[in-house]
């Protein structure tokens, strides 16, 4: 049995993220619209009738704005904590209470026998989590928009072999760009974002400490990234700690308007 984790769109103009399992098929937030969830959904190869559950990772709008459509449309129930429903509800519309699902961090759950293992992220918003996810014994991950790696996260990504990573901005490049310097010290802080340089630390010690071997880097800004630059910085952090990137390590940028390389373990 496999699993996989499939980008159907990445960064700041949208997020949303197909994982799967066996005979599980799970959207991890929908920042698109609805058409285009369903056009990148069946370029992924699935119908939205067969998406199990939307997992909401939190309640910026870059993850949530095609959530409510695609629930209705297609009565997928929506997984989510506490603090990022309060946040999110009016921006929604209408929602059937009979799907609403309430998480919690570090609460495991169960979708169709693929287990869940939420974690808390210092991202802010309300109540936000990244998401291990497993059947058997293979373990994947998806964690973007962390602001920070804690010692606990580390710990809990360290037994994946295929994962998501944030690897949003070239830190050069914010500070001589053109944002205000609140919002330049909000992505650097422990509440905002990874930097290429810190994703790169993190996959590195991963690779070398865990089973990481599939990379997916994702949420790259537009303004203060490029996909060139992530990836050569995440390359030389792995090939640093004594890894061949293309023979022992397979690392992939995510497409922002598109579905991208899938992840298969």
């Amino acid at each position: 049995m496999n699993i996989s984790i499939c980008p159907l769109s990445s960064g700041s103009s949208g997020n949303a993220v197909l994982l799967r399992s066996e005979n599980c098929a799970i959207l991890v937030d929908c920042g698109i619209t609805g058409k285009a969830a369903e056009n990148e959904l069946a370029h992924a190869g699935i119908s939205p009738e067969n998406i199990d559950a939307i997992i909401v990772t939190h309640e910026h709008i870059d993850h949530i704005s095609g959530v409510g459509v695609m629930c209705r449309r297609y009565k997928i129930p929506v997984y989510a904590t506490l603090g990022t429903w309060k946040s999110m509800i009016n921006s929604l519309g209408k929602i059937d209470p009979a799907l609403i699902r309430y998480i919690a961090a570090e609460v495991p759950f169960e979708i169709k026998g693929t287990k869940f293992h939420p974690f808390s992220t210092s991202h802010d918003a309300a109540e936000s989590i990244g998401l291990v996810f497993s059947k058997g014994d293979k373990y994947g991950a998806l964690a973007t928009d962390l602001g920070t790696v804690s010692k606990h996260i580390f710990e809990l990504l360290l037994p994946c072999t295929i994962a998501m990573i944030e690897a949003n901005h070239d830190e050069k490049m914010l500070m001589a760009g053109p944002y205000p310097q609140h919002l330049k010290e909000r992505i650097l802080s422990d509440h905002g974002h990874l930097s290429n340089r810190l994703c790169g630390a993190l996959c590195a010690k991963l690779v070398r400490e865990g089973n990481l071997r599939q990379i997916m880097l994702g949420h790259l800004s537009t303004d203060n990234n490029t996909p060139r630059r992530a990836y050569e910085a995440v390359k030389c952090s792995i090939e640093s700690a004594g890894f061949s990137v293309g023979d022992e390590i397979s690392l992939f940028v995510a497409e922002r308007y598109c579905v991208s390389e899938e992840l298969i373990y």
